[in-house]
């Protein structure tokens, strides 16, 4: 489906909008509304709520640029992604990890939140969303939510941070990231998404225009496509919620843990030791998982194992950890 979108638009010589085309702006609205049950402001106005980004990794790592932040310290995870920490360290800003607002606001100019979270699949609850949406509004700085795995919960419902339970009436100070890679099995087609906030958005915008991030035009038209079909999306899930239940019974059967993962396309597993002595061990089955403490100093003891492998090899991962 996306390749048939992508072919027919194949012959788009042009310059493709940085706002969007009309027709994406509406799919990923009603996607948003749809999926996640989040209203965003008219997507054709003129300060866009909504606007489609070259996957969701370079968004995450020139946020604070196209932000303009210059100086101060931006918030990340306690255990994240790399990206939130190499876009701050691009813009010369400090980093501080913490799971929770700290009490003294001074210096921070931008709060990443991450749920479900990767590498350990841990959700946010609703009254945590609402905490750091009130904190950010009440000292003036940006929230933003990491959102590409909000599709795949499995234990639990994610919430968006953009959903009325938690932002209220609007989206003030608020901005969501999405992603097409994992929901539409889309990583090559670099097709993400950014909506909350449309003075934030309009800001992230106006930028990304000047600097040429433009999502080429047949991939806007194969997102439009994905954005309007939830089937793909189902089965695709049915994928991967197939391997978690095969992969996460190999896991505890072999004697590890597995911590947090209600949600995601990771299994956040420990022997209670350093990461890479589980690395090796489980190297020497002919499994490949990623150190923990590539994710911060909190993840030592963890090692990360994806889903996102062929069922062939997560059934070769199963019979060898059960062996």
């Amino acid at each position: 489906m996306l390749r048939t979108a992508l072919a027919a638009a194949g012959d788009s010589p042009g310059y493709p909008p940085a706002l969007g085309t009309r027709e994406l702006r509406e799919a990923a609205a009603g996607w948003l509304r749809r999926r996640l049950g989040v209203t965003v402001a008219d997507p054709l106005a003129a300060d866009p709520s909504v606007i489609p980004t070259i996957g969701s990794k370079e968004l995450v790592a020139l946020m604070p640029t196209l932000l303009g932040l210059r100086e101060g310290t931006v918030i990340i995870p306690e255990v994240a992604y790399p990206t939130y920490e190499v876009g701050a360290v691009l813009s010369g800003l400090a980093v501080r990890r913490t799971d929770t607002p700290p009490d003294d606001a001074a210096g921070v100019v931008l709060v990443w939140l991450n749920s479900p979270g990767n590498p350990h699949g841990r959700v946010l609850s609703d009254d945590e969303l609402r905490t750091w949406a009130a904190w950010g509004r009440a000292h003036g700085v940006p929230v933003v939510a990491d959102e590409c795995y909000a599709t795949l919960g499995w234990d639990v419902q994610p919430r968006s941070l953009l959903h009325p339970a938690v932002a209220g009436e609007d989206h003030t100070g608020l901005l969501a990231v999405h992603s097409l890679s994992k929901q539409s099995t889309a990583a090559g087609y670099r097709a993400g998404l950014l909506s909350g906030d449309p003075a934030l958005v309009r800001q992230v915008w106006e930028v990304r225009r000047h600097l040429g991030l433009l999502v080429p035009g047949p991939v806007q038209a194969a997102m439009t496509a994905a954005l309007a079909d939830d089937a793909h999306v189902e089965a695709q899930r049915e994928r991967y919620r197939a391997r978690r239940e095969r992969l996460a019974a190999a896991v505890r059967a072999a004697g590890l843990r597995i911590d947090h993962s209600e949600a995601g396309l990771y299994l956040w597993t420990t022997r209670d030791e350093d990461c890479w002595t589980t690395v090796d061990w489980l190297a020497g089955l002919g499994i490949v998982p990623a150190p923990g403490s590539f994710y911060g100093p909190a993840g030592t003891r963890h090692v990360r194992m994806a889903l996102t492998a062929t069922d062939e090899r997560i059934d070769a991962a199963v019979q060898r950890l059960t062996a």
